[in-house]
């Protein structure tokens, strides 16, 4: 690729994923109430559906989902009411993923379940195909083959969510450690299950 493109693409490309968003918010609250290291599930989940979306944006597939509006509504609805499922419970300090009273306890929350649920909501948020569809052809030089260019920039743009989700998760372990501090479990576990539920909102409205 002319590195000159590059030159614009990544820092255009980092802010993107650096801007607050679903994922992000997501990042931040399973990071407060399963910690970082297990939220790495959900981001692997997450990068797979970004790639997905990059991907799809590239070589048209993007146009043909949005065509048909019914499936991807249906796609947004189930996983926002997931995501409103899980933020009423951890509001209510109850469900796998609310911080328990002991806060020496474990939270045990299936890997292919926080795999999912990043997964859903990469692929379920209109503003990621928004950007990927308005932003990423443009640096694609016709006259040069799509795989190579598409390999760099999807790599760059995966780096750059990971990169971005794990600061967003440590930010959220570091509030639940300031909270802790206070032994104030319900106040964590309703923090938590507002920003869920805004996520969940946020993906059905938006």
């Amino acid at each position: 690729m002319d590195p000159s493109v590059l030159l614009i693409f990544i820092p255009t490309f980092f802010a993107v994923s650096a801007t607050p968003g679903l994922c992000m918010t997501l990042a931040m609250t399973l990071g407060m109430t399963i910690g970082v290291r297990r939220s790495l599930w959900m981001m692997v989940g997450e990068l797979a559906g970004v790639g997905l979306v990059s991907l799809s944006a590239l070589v048209g597939v993007a146009t043909v989902l949005l065509a048909r509006p019914n499936l991807f509504l249906a796609l947004k609805y189930l996983g926002g009411a997931y995501l409103l499922y899980l933020g009423i419970q951890m509001w209510r300090s109850r469900g796998k993923m609310a911080i328990p009273s002991d806060l020496d306890t474990q939270v045990s929350v299936k890997p292919l379940s926080l795999a999912t649920q990043g997964f859903v909501t990469a692929i379920a948020n209109p503003k990621a195909w928004a950007f990927m569809i308005s932003l990423l052809p443009p640096f694609i030089d016709a006259s040069l083959p799509l795989q190579p260019q598409a390999a760099v920039l999807i790599s760059v743009i995966l780096c750059f969510e990971l990169i971005c989700m794990l600061l967003y998760a440590a930010g959220g372990r570091t509030l639940r450690g300031l909270l802790q501090q206070r032994g104030n479990v319900m106040l964590m576990n309703r923090i938590a299950g507002s920003m869920m539920m805004g996520v969940s909102v946020w993906l059905v409205m938006g």
